[in-house]
Formats: structure tokens, C-alpha cells, sequence
């Protein structure tokens, strides 16, 4: 008998181990499906909102002071746009030679003495037909987030049309308009690029860090004095 009692609890204890067990499997798929459904949302419905206010056709875009530009990397020996950077630039020269946009705001990253990325594209854009007048470089736009933060609170952009890729400008617009900015986005892709799926999923993961960034753990970003452009 006492053999017999010994086994039942035996029995009784795996069992409730087991149960345990499912009970932990369960919370752990549920868990999954949620750290997998939120991001899948969250990009949903920024795509579906901004998509609206993305322009396509030069003509077609409302006429707007300022046009911010986002740097995209140089060449190897950093004398010259990469192919992105390019047709970012020459977007931008396209609006402004239509009249759409006044003053072009050149952001890039310029943290190395010889990496002068806003230079470049500032450059590029002279040799395209714009005034220096109407260029302003931004030397510390490191990351979208500090490229419209600074638009804001150094340059006192309040309206903007932003020049970019597809793959950036949701990202773009989302993150300028949630800091203060009236945005409207102009399509720079004018031609094929390689690559394209390694820039695509890492805008993926950059969005969703700046939904965190803009809603849970805002950035430092280097400022400075504030510029009457």
C-alpha cells in the first residue's frame, strides 16, 4: 500500500510539473505574438497615415519655404554623394529650380575631420544651379531624429518638405511632425540602388526605435547657437 501511495504522488507531482510547464509555454507564445504584433502595428499604421502627405511629381508639391535634405554617405574617399545622396540632392535642386522650395537645409554627419557630408552635398548642389544663398548646412545631422530636431530648435524651421527615399520617408515625416514640424515628404528615388532590402529592414528596426525615442526615451542632441536662416 505504501508503494502504491508513493507512486500516486509521484504521478501527482509530474503532473502538476507538466501543467506548470503548459501554463509557461502558453504565456511564452502569447508573449511572442505580442513583441511580434506591436512593431508589425506600430509600422502599419505610420505607413498608412503618412502616405497622404508623400508627393511623387515635382508639380504636384504645395510651394514650401524650406526643403531638409538627409544625408546618405559619400563615396570612399568622401569627395563625392553616394548614389542616394545624390538623388536626394538632386531632388532637392529640382524643387528649387521649379519654385517650389526657397532654402535647402544640407544635413549630414561631419563628426570627422575628413567626412564633411553636408559640404559635399552643398557643394554638389551649387554645381547643380542653387544659390549659396540658399543653402544652409547642418553639421550635426547625425540621425533623422537630430536632423529635425535641430531643424526646429536651431534653424526655427516650422515647415518643411523633406527630401528622401521611400524607404526613409516615413520615418522621416513621422519624426519631424512629432517634433513640431509641419512635414510634407518628396520622393528622391530616381533611380535603382543596390542593397535595397539591407536599407529597407534597417529603416524597420530605425522606425521603430524612433517611435521609442519619440514617445519613451528622447535622445541627447548636440546643439548650439540657434542660426536665422
Amino acid at each position: 500500500m505504501q508503494i502504491i501511495r508513493k507512486f500516486k504522488q509521484f504521478i501527482s507531482i509530474n503532473f502538476t510539473f507538466k501543467n506548470i510547464g503548459i501554463l509557461f509555454l502558453k504565456i511564452f507564445i502569447v508573449l511572442m505574438i505580442f513583441l511580434v504584433s506591436v512593431p508589425l502595428n506600430i509600422l502599419f499604421v505610420l505607413n498608412q497615415y503618412y502616405k497622404d502627405y508623400i508627393y511623387y511629381d515635382a508639380a504636384e508639391v504645395p510651394e514650401t519655404r524650406v526643403a531638409i535634405v538627409f544625408g546618405a554617405g559619400l563615396s570612399a574617399d568622401a569627395n563625392s554623394p553616394s548614389s542616394i545622396l545624390e538623388d536626394r540632392v538632386m531632388s532637392a535642386v529640382e524643387l528649387y529650380k521649379e519654385g517650389k522650395v526657397q532654402k535647402i537645409i544640407m544635413s549630414g554627419d561631419n563628426r570627422f575631420e575628413d567626412y564633411n557630408e553636408p559640404q559635399v552635398m552643398i557643394d554638389f548642389a551649387k554645381k547643380n544651379g542653387v544659390s549659396s544663398f540658399d543653402l544652409q548646412p547642418d553639421f550635426a545631422g547625425r540621425r533623422t531624429y537630430d536632423t529635425c530636431y535641430r531643424a526646429k530648435y536651431i534653424f526655427g524651421v516650422e515647415k518643411a518638405v523633406l527630401i528622401t527615399q521611400d524607404f526613409h520617408l516615413t520615418r522621416a515625416l513621422y519624426t519631424c511632425s512629432s517634433l513640431g514640424i509641419d512635414s510634407i515628404g518628396y520622393s528622391a528615388d530616381r533611380s535603382l540602388y543596390k542593397n535595397m532590402s539591407i536599407f529597407t529592414y534597417r529603416d524597420i528596426a530605425a522606425t521603430l526605435l524612433a517611435f521609442w525615442e519619440l514617445n519613451v526615451s528622447p535622445p541627447e542632441v548636440l546643439l548650439g547657437d540657434k542660426i536665422n536662416f
